[in-house]
């Protein structure tokens, strides 16, 4: 079975040379040693407020949505998000993460009336479309980090390799005809 190491290590070439600090750092570390990237446990200090981890998991549900398939915090994405910024992020990479948060958060009481977390999908697509096309303060850096952050929780978590994706060291046989249609899930090792 893979493990996260292992899958944090291959994110790298997912995103290039535009990846978010702290999951270099942590790739880095997992190329490096193999001592475990990511610990068991709470994040070493806590970097939101309830109300941002509220919202984090509202919007990270949005960037990976429950489907056939469990969604971000089903993967406990949210938590991985915080683990990171808490034990590989220097103060000045959450930064984006954070003022993107409030920007949302006000965007949303502003427009919606409503906090962030809990406005609905529709409108929390519309606040992550205005980040992503940096129609707020900081909204770009703040999306391309946080889109970031849940892809690679996602995909480095038991959820993503095993239910999303299918794990198989050698997934079998070369057949250059095999059709298309047939194809049932995109293999990761």
């Amino acid at each position: 079975m893979i493990d996260r190491r292992t899958a944090l290590a291959g994110v790298v070439s997912m995103f290039g040379a535009g990846l978010f600090a702290p999951i270099a750092r942590a790739a880095g570390a997992a190329k490096a040693s193999r001592i475990p990237v990511i610990s068991e446990g709470p994040p070493s200090i806590a970097v939101f407020t309830p109300s941002q981890r509220a919202l984090v998991s509202a919007l990270s549900e949005r960037v990976i949505p429950t489907t056939d398939t469990p969604g971000a915090v089903a993967a406990e994405v949210p938590a991985f998000i915080e683990k990171m910024l808490a034990d590989w992020a220097e103060p000045d990479d959450r930064v984006p993460i954070l003022a993107g948060l409030q920007a949302i958060e006000a965007r949303s009481l502003k427009d919606y009336r409503v906090s962030a977390a809990q406005a609905t999908p529709e409108q929390q697509d519309a606040l992550l479309t205005l980040a992503m096309n940096d129609q707020l303060p900081g909204g770009e850096d703040f999306f391309e980090a946080f889109r970031q952050l849940v892809v690679t929780g996602y995909y480095t978590s038991e959820i993503g390799i095993t239910q999303e994706r299918e794990y198989l060291p050698v997934p079998g046989k070369y057949d250059g005809a095999f059709p298309y249609s047939k194809v049932n899930k995109v293999y990761s090792s």
